[in-house]
């Protein structure tokens, strides 16, 4: 059995364990318990994505999803109730036709796609090319993924931690995390 055997093996424990979570997460009423599901799923898709060699969009999205939107989700849960009401069927319906018409969309675009490992994909021509060519002249750094994060797109980058940071402040100011001062004064 050769190695890309076992990853494979580990993609379909990863979607199979993903696919209960989003089950389970969808069944659930104990809000507490779907913000937890919903970081566990963070923390697999984490996991999918570093055993995908994607290990940059893995530490992003552990970082993010299991980290940051789980403590603001349970922040947010402070304010709210414990349990969620029921929904009605209509509402089910309407879910259940939006992500079916999302679902035949994806499927229809996928006859659109590059075949896996095409050489003349435009993933691997044009500009992104160029970056591999010219990383390792132009930045000192071995690896190419943290060159072109760490300089060609540093703005980019620097402003993606200014989005996070706002939207993290903004609900701390929605949750009134100061409050508590202003009113013992």
């Amino acid at each position: 059995m050769s190695a890309s055997d076992i990853t494979q093996y580990f993609d379909y424990i990863f979607m199979a364990m993903l696919l209960c979570i989003g089950i389970a997460v969808i069944r659930l009423r104990n809000l507490f318990a779907v913000v937890m599901l919903t970081g566990a799923y963070s923390l697999i898709s984490a996991a999918w994505f570093v055993s995908l060699d994607a290990v940059d969009v893995g530490f992003t999205e552990a970082a993010v999803g299991a980290g940051i939107s789980t403590v603001l989700l349970l922040g947010a849960m402070l304010l709210t109730s414990r349990e969620a009401d029921e929904t009605p069927l209509v509402r089910h319906l309407a879910a259940l036709a939006v992500t079916v018409a999302a679902g035949v969309a994806l499927f229809y675009a996928l006859g659109d796609m590059p075949v896996y490992g095409d050489a003349n994909s435009p993933a691997n021509t044009g500009v992104g090319m160029d970056y591999v060519q010219l990383t390792a002249e132009q930045v000192v750094i071995p690896n190419v993924v943290t060159a072109v994060l760490a300089s060609y797109r540093s703005f980019d980058t620097m402003g993606e931690v200014f989005v996070v940071f706002a939207a993290g402040l903004g609900v701390a100011l929605l949750l009134g995390l100061g409050e508590a001062k202003r009113k013992k004064g």
